[in-house]
This record gives structure tokens, C-alpha cells and sequence, in this order.
């Protein structure tokens, strides 16, 4: 075998396991915006790609498992420093502490090493809710949407920030599009009744 044929080989594997990965992750995201929180954990929890097992954290707080979300997140937080999923892990570990602070600083280091990572971006503006800054939750949110525009919840957390911060255009707007992404998702009524409240 040339080097070159090595290479394409090599080259050829890494797109396949990435296409396989995003595979799983839009598998994951499906069962868990329809509510399907324990199958979302059960088809992903050997999974070692960050995005699937943030995810799978994400799906057992759904089930009130917050000590298995904890797991999840701390492998997250184990990761290398300079790894923007390290910060993530650790916010979302002082988000689950009630640590507002903690958490925001954590997510601004995630931003920070990994500005194009739409979960960076989702997790600050978890923090940012959880210390009750509604407006700098939305935009942070609203980034998330921008880097990830298919990825439901990232639209349904930008409706409810900016809901909080009075903006009903942006929130009409996000909600909208999370319906349609999410059809079958449990949160579909409370969205539908915020959208007639504001005449959409």
C-alpha cells in the first residue's frame, strides 16, 4: 500500500465514523424530543461521543435521574482542560448544585474554547436561566440555534428565555420552529398556549 491509499483509507474511515456519529446523535435527538427519554439513554449509553452523552444527561434529568445525569456529566468534566466539553461537564454540574455562578463561569470557558459548538452555547445559557439572566440566556441559546438550527430543545429554551426577557417576536419564532421540528414533543401544549397568548 502508497501512503497515499493509506491516507484516502485512513481519510475514508474518519468520515464514515463521523457520518455514523451524526447518525446517532440525530437518532438520540428524535427519541428524546418525543419524550422518549429512557429509550434515548438505553440506545446511547454506551456512546462515547460528547454530543450523544450530553444528551444522554440531558434525557435522565428528563427522568428525574439526576445522580445518573451527574455520572454523564462528570466523564464530561474528566476531559482534557483545554476540551470546551470539560467546561460543559463542569457547568452543568454546578447548574445540578444550584451554583449559578460556577455554572456561567464554566460555560463562558466552554464558549470561550469552542465558540463554534452549539452545546457550548446551550449550556451558558442553561447557566445563565439558572442565574435567572434571561436576556443574555436567550441570546446564548439563540447562538445555539444558529450553529445547530435543526436541534429542537436548543429553539424550545430560546422561546421560553425570551419569553421571560418580553421579546414575543423572537419567542413566536423559536417556538414555531421547535414545533416543527418537534411535533410529537411533551412539551407541544405548553408551547401551543404561550403561541396563542401572544396571538400566534
Amino acid at each position: 500500500m502508497t501512503r497515499q491509499t493509506i491516507a484516502l483509507a485512513v481519510a475514508l474511515v474518519g468520515a464514515a465514523a463521523r457520518m455514523a456519529s451524526a447518525q446517532a446523535l440525530g437518532d438520540v435527538r428524535t427519541m428524546f424530543d418525543a419524550g422518549q427519554y429512557q429509550q434515548a439513554v438505553d440506545a446511547a449509553a454506551a456512546s462515547q461521543d460528547p454530543r450523544i452523552m450530553f444528551l444522554v444527561a440531558q434525557s435522565h434529568l428528563e427522568l428525574r435521574h439526576a445522580a445518573e445525569a451527574r455520572r454523564v456529566y462528570d466523564q464530561l468534566a474528566a476531559r482534557p482542560d483545554a476540551d470546551p466539553w470539560d467546561a460543559i461537564g463542569k457547568s452543568a454540574i454546578a447548574v445540578l448544585s444550584s451554583n449559578a455562578a460556577v455554572a456561567v463561569q464554566e460555560a463562558d470557558q466552554a464558549v470561550a474554547r469552542g465558540g463554534s459548538l452549539a452545546e457550548a452555547h446551550y449550556q451558558r445559557g442553561l447557566a445563565l436561566s439558572a442565574a435567572q439572566n434571561m436576556p443574555d440566556a436567550a441570546s446564548a441559546f439563540q447562538k445555539a440555534t444558529e450553529l445547530d438550527p435543526s436541534w429542537a430543545h436548543a429553539h424550545y429554551y430560546a422561546g421560553i428565555a425570551f419569553s421571560k426577557a418580553k421579546r414575543a417576536d423572537l419567542t413566536a419564532s423559536h417556538f414555531q420552529t421547535f414545533l416543527r421540528l418537534a411535533p410529537q414533543a411533551p412539551e407541544r401544549g405548553e408551547v401551543q398556549s404561550i403561541l396563542r397568548t401572544l396571538g400566534r
